[in-house]
């Protein structure tokens, strides 16, 4: 019995470190496709008003491929944090300061989290008939991003991740394993 207990522990594991290498190199490997719109999601803004180092690298990678005529317009997602802040806002204010022009910028300030943002977006891009998106945020968390997008019905959805890393990063990888099989049930 306790054979088949072991046997079982290392095929989890085995699961469990096949997949989260699958999502590593998924977020890893950026699909860099022409997008009707990019979708930055939302991080932490610091208290003086400045969006985390985490946040402005996503934000800045969308500032790059807006600038490689990837995409023209870019939704940026987020909600009000522990902060204070409108992530959203604050987004919006970092990308206009770095030569997005307003009009290319939309405001999702309702983009609680991953799921909230992929509904949101669905409307958003039904609304201006868009077809495609390319999702910005960290490696990580690309893969559960284009998972709870493709599940609102987006099909065309691609991925470019941060490039920002920091020791935290190795427990979020750790942790988008539960979290990508929650989205997958739901």
């Amino acid at each position: 019995m306790k054979k088949y207990f072991l046997m079982i522990i290392a095929l989890l594991m085995l699961f469990f470190i096949t997949h989260t290498t699958i999502i590593v190199i998924d977020g890893l490997n950026d699909e860099v496709e022409n997008v009707d719109v990019a979708v930055v999601l939302g991080n932490r803004v610091n208290l003086n008003g400045e969006p985390s180092d985490r946040l402005a690298a996503r934000l800045d990678k969308a500032i790059s491929l807006y600038n490689e005529d990837y995409f023209d317009q870019i939704i940026v997602s987020g909600g009000i944090g522990k902060e204070g802040f409108d992530e959203a806002k604050v987004m919006k204010d970092y990308l206009v300061e770095h030569n997005v022009k307003k009009k290319h910028v939309i405001v999702d300030s309702d983009g609680y989290n991953t799921q909230m943002t992929a509904e949101n977006t669905k409307a958003i891009m039904e609304e201006e008939s868009y077809g495609s998106v390319m999702v910005i945020t960290q490696f990580y968390h690309i893969s559960r991003t284009k998972l709870a997008f493709s599940k609102v019905g987006i099909e065309r959805v691609y991925g470019a991740h941060a490039d920002f890393f920091e020791l935290r990063d190795f427990y979020s990888t750790i942790r988008e394993f539960p979290a990508y099989y929650k989205y997958l049930i739901q």
